[in-house]
């Protein structure tokens, strides 16, 4: 399940998937840089750049290549800025497409042995008026089919 609402100029994307796994498995998967690769639509030809031999920590920068959207590919920075395992992790953009970029990982293991997986996504597009029909015309979209790709393979790999 996939939503979005606009607040005082911010965008706010939520989503959440169960998890046929443990939350030990899915925090050592999510909490690893480099699976964002394989749940990263290929079209956006994501590829880390940066060397990322741990699992996330906080203080941790991250820089990618990646085609956000319209074909134009541009370098990305985010930094781990809060961690708690197996509970939940934070990253935000320093560098990159978007104005403000905050996206909050929370796993939750539930009383079937599975683990509910929640993102939360505040966002602002740079350009005011423009940002805003960029919004209306491909970026929800494009994030919607992100999530829907990520879900996609998160089940082949999982179930």
């Amino acid at each position: 399940m996939i939503t979005f609402r606009k607040h005082s100029g911010i965008y706010t994307l939520e989503a959440q998937q169960e998890l046929p796994i443990s939350i030990e498995k899915a925090w050592d998967y999510f909490s690893s840089p480099e699976n964002l690769t394989e749940i990263t639509p290929p079209k956006m030809q994501f590829k880390i750049s940066s060397k990322v031999d741990r699992p996330a920590y906080q203080g941790q920068i991250i820089t990618y290549k990646v085609v956000p959207f319209l074909g134009v590919k541009t370098n990305w920075v985010t930094e781990i800025t809060s961690v708690k395992e197996q509970e939940f992790f934070i990253d935000e953009q320093r560098f990159g497409p978007y104005k403000m970029w905050h996206h909050e990982h929370f796993f939750e293991s539930l009383a079937n042995g599975n683990t509910l997986m929640k993102d939360k996504i505040s966002y602002k597009i740079p350009f005011g008026f423009l940002g805003a029909i960029a919004q209306s015309l491909f970026i929800k979209s494009q994030l919607t089919e992100i999530f829907s790709y990520r879900k996609k393979t998160l089940d082949k790999l999982f179930y």
